[in-house]
């Protein structure tokens, strides 16, 4: 096939609504170290264990005394307790933290560990806050944001940029992306995830291994 008729394909396939053929979008494939480290694999299945059963004291018993909890201030354990008010019944910490977990994530060096992967191995030529990736194979991304949409394409662990809309990318479960050709797609906002979304560090202190850093933002 010649170059010309190459193109020509081309804009028939945009015409009718397919994406532009060209580069497929990166990928940020997912990764897991924490079995590395035998003693902090065993540490996170019993620090996940307790947020299954929404173990207020066991999770507190790992906070760092002088766990990093925003970029403004109010640091430390007392601190903790008052952002995500874990004896709630409507804490949102459970969620988030177990979210983060799931998620897997990098050591650096033998006493620090991150997680989850989508921040600790986040390509740094893509903005933070104008990208996300999904964190799952065959994602559908579907032309309107509701689940019976018809579907544009299956992209798996992709790194897209966000649309937004009023300064607003996420809508009743949905994010808004930009697949190629400029054209916008919507995935399941639980399928996507910023690199400035919640994101935990623990460091090993004195033998025993504490979360020093739970936040978001930048």
């Amino acid at each position: 096939m010649s170059i010309q008729q190459t193109l020509a394909a081309i804009v028939v396939v945009f015409a009718n609504g397919g994406l532009i053929a060209g580069a497929a979008p990166e990928q940020l494939l997912p990764i897991d170290e924490a079995s590395r480290q035998p003693d902090f694999f065993s540490f996170r299945a019993q620090l996940q264990a307790a947020i299954a059963r929404h173990d207020v004291e066991a999770v507190v018993g790992v906070v760092s005394k002088d766990i990093r909890n925003s970029f403004g201030g109010d640091d430390g354990i007392d601190g903790f307790r008052r952002i995500w008010k874990p004896n709630d019944a409507d804490s949102t910490l459970w969620a988030e933290l177990g979210a983060v977990l799931a998620l897997g994530g990098t050591f650096s060096g033998d006493q620090s560990f991150t997680a989850p992967y989508v921040f600790s191995r986040w390509p740094n030529r893509f903005d933070g806050f104008e990208h996300v990736a999904l964190v799952a194979s065959d994602v559908r991304v579907r032309e309107a944001p509701r689940p019976d949409a018809p579907p544009l394409t299956s992209l798996s662990f992709a790194i897209l940029p966000v649309v937004r809309s009023d300064g607003i990318a996420e809508v009743d479960g949905w994010t808004a992306v930009q697949l190629e050709g400029l054209k916008t797609g919507y995935v399941a906002t639980r399928l996507a995830r910023s690199p400035i979304d919640y994101r935990a560090m623990f460091n090993k202190i004195n033998g025993r291994w504490q979360m020093t850093f739970f936040a978001a933002g930048d």
